[in-house]
């Protein structure tokens, strides 16, 4: 089976080594409603494409419903996300919040849309054995899905749940990459290991592309740049530090001149 699809659709969306990947993830109403900085849609994904980022995170709708700001000349990698969860409203319910989650389209539908790359969840340590099985099984069916039609697949993997006191844990992550790249993944989404000795030890155990997500926003959002490219990972994935932060566009150029070696 060729994977030549999946090479060139990779090369739209991870920088060559050395120079980091800038992912802006924009699908968090879909989860949590219009939270401040989604609220005008369109006009912020016009600007992260002015912004010139290597790639945008995005639900199905939104690809359709935006597809005008996607210039010729400057159009970044489309991911497409094509699950839900409800692990960030059961988190914060305690002992009483309850794990679901589903599938909202396929990679074909993906693939018709215009995305060069799939999104899944990933969700361990949750304590509930049915739904980590079907974690397990509908990734493992969308990876045999993205074989077949050439489209890469980035798997999100968190530990989150009664059973981790701390999602950071090095020994977590290093769990769920590797469940993750056994099943078929492409390229990691992952939560950052605290420290660039614990990262580059999460990075060095895994064989796949390690892209470090953002989180909820905080000050030291470049110290977590910083440390993804000394630990030798891919980049990074950034959401409300990026449409939330009072200079957009100067963020991006910060984050930017890091991911390139530019700047420290």
């Amino acid at each position: 089976m060729s994977d030549f699809g999946k090479k060139i659709r990779l090369n739209r969306i991870l920088n060559e080594p050395g120079r980091g990947t800038l992912v802006v993830a924009f699908d968090h109403a879909l989860v949590v409603g219009p939270i401040p900085g989604t609220e005008d849609a369109c006009g912020q994904i016009s600007r992260f494409v002015e912004a010139r980022v290597d790639a945008l995170l995005l639900n199905l709708g939104l690809i359709q419903r935006c597809n005008a700001c996607f210039p010729r000349a400057a159009t970044p990698g489309i991911i497409a996300r094509i699950d839900w969860t409800t692990i960030w409203n059961s988190l914060s319910q305690g002992e009483h919040g309850v794990m679901r989650s589903c599938v909202l389209g396929s990679a074909e539908d993906a693939l018709r849309l215009g995305a060069d790359a799939v999104l899944s969840y990933l969700v361990v340590g949750t304590g509930d054995a049915d739904f980590e099985a079907n974690e397990i099984a509908r990734n493992a069916q969308l990876a045999r899905e993205c074989e077949r039609l050439g489209i890469p697949l980035i798997i999100e993997t968190l530990a989150r749940g009664k059973e981790v006191q701390n999602p950071a844990d090095p020994q977590w992550i290093k769990r769920h990459t590797r469940i993750a790249t056994e099943l078929g993944a492409d390229v990691i989404k992952t939560d950052y290991a605290g420290s660039v000795a614990s990262m580059r030890e999460v990075v060095e155990g895994c064989p796949l592309p390690i892209l470090v997500l953002g989180g909820s926003r905080n000050d030291g959002a470049m110290d977590v740049v910083r440390g993804v490219m000394e630990a030798g990972a891919a980049g990074v994935f950034f959401g409300r530090n990026v449409f939330q932060s009072q200079d957009m566009a100067g963020f991006l150029r910060q984050a930017r001149g890091i991911l390139n070696g530019d700047a420290k």
